[in-house]
């Protein structure tokens, strides 16, 4: 099975008197990178939340945002607190007077500020709850939007695995055409070959046949691709292997591309026939697409 680097996953939750949500994304990334946002009093839980999305996923970049809100019933529940306003008015003028600075508080920026709503029974902020019972539900709420997250990437990684798949078996009957033709290349040079000298040949000068046999050994050795051609076969199945195993495959994969392009240019610059060569040019253009679409494997 295949897992793209590419995914999305949402989940919401309600808890100490706010709805949590969580927002993950992923793309493609050399590394497994973790990026997460939320609100700053809960930067404590950072290492915590960083190592539950590792558990999931093993390379790419992953952006995680965890934002709150108050729910509506805790909301109607919420009373100004007059005495923080007036003490932040004062604390503002203070600044303006003894400091010099300027500007103003908006209606926004009181209302942001800690304490000036609070609930009917006096308490502002969240409902109490223990930095414990925080940590399990945050990492509850972030696994549920990973989860969806992972279900995304898998069927993202079947459908490109499947596509790989297919290009591979392009690649292996362009292998089996060269396999057949590698050995025409010898004896069609040697007929070509038999056939010039014979057109040249006004008597002047005898055919030799022993040094005519030495150039024919000497061109065979120089443009034999069987080894190529076996290395070639013996990629094709590790690429497949590692396409249906479970195991993260995209550095594999890169790695075998990139093995697969040095082969197939040695053959283009050994076999020294047109089909072949024709054989070899496809075979690294479709080379490149597979490694474009392998970039985007986990």
């Amino acid at each position: 099975m295949s897992f793209s680097m590419t995914g999305y996953g949402q989940s919401s939750l309600q808890f100490g008197g706010y709805k949590i949500t969580f927002e993950v994304k992923s793309v493609n990334h050399r590394y497994c990178e973790v990026v997460l946002r939320m609100p700053r009093d809960w930067m404590v839980y950072e290492d915590v939340l960083k190592r539950k999305v590792q558990q999931h996923i093993k390379r790419g970049r992953v952006d995680v945002v965890i934002n709150r809100e108050r729910d509506e019933e805790a909301a109607a529940g919420l009373v100004l607190n007059q005495a923080a306003v007036k003490s932040y008015l004062q604390a503002a003028d203070t600044l303006q007077e003894s400091f010099g600075l300027k500007g103003e508080l908006s209606l926004r920026d009181l209302l942001s500020l800690p304490g000036v709503m609070e609930s009917r029974e006096g308490t502002a902020g969240l409902d109490p709850v223990s930095p414990e019972a925080l940590s399990e539900r945050l990492e509850q709420g972030l696994d549920q939007s990973l989860q969806s997250l992972m279900e995304m990437r898998v069927r993202e990684g079947d459908y490109l695995g499947a596509d790989l798949e297919q290009r591979l078996s392009h690649l292996e009957k362009l292998h089996e055409d060269m396999v057949e033709l590698a050995p025409t290349v010898v004896s069609e040079y040697r007929d070509k070959l038999r056939q010039r000298l014979g057109e040249l040949n006004d008597g002047t000068f005898p055919f030799d046949e022993h040094k005519f046999g030495m150039e024919i050994a000497i061109f065979a050795d120089r443009c034999n691709i069987d080894e190529e051609l076996t290395r070639l076969h013996s990629h094709f199945e590790q690429c497949r292997s590692l396409l249906r195993g479970d195991e993260p495959v995209g550095r594999k994969l890169d790695f075998l591309i990139q093995e697969m392009n040095r082969e197939t240019n040695t053959i283009g610059s050994k076999c020294n026939h047109l089909t072949l060569a024709g054989c070899a040019l496809e075979m690294k253009a479709e080379l490149e697409k597979i490694r474009e679409q392998a970039a985007n494997l986990e």
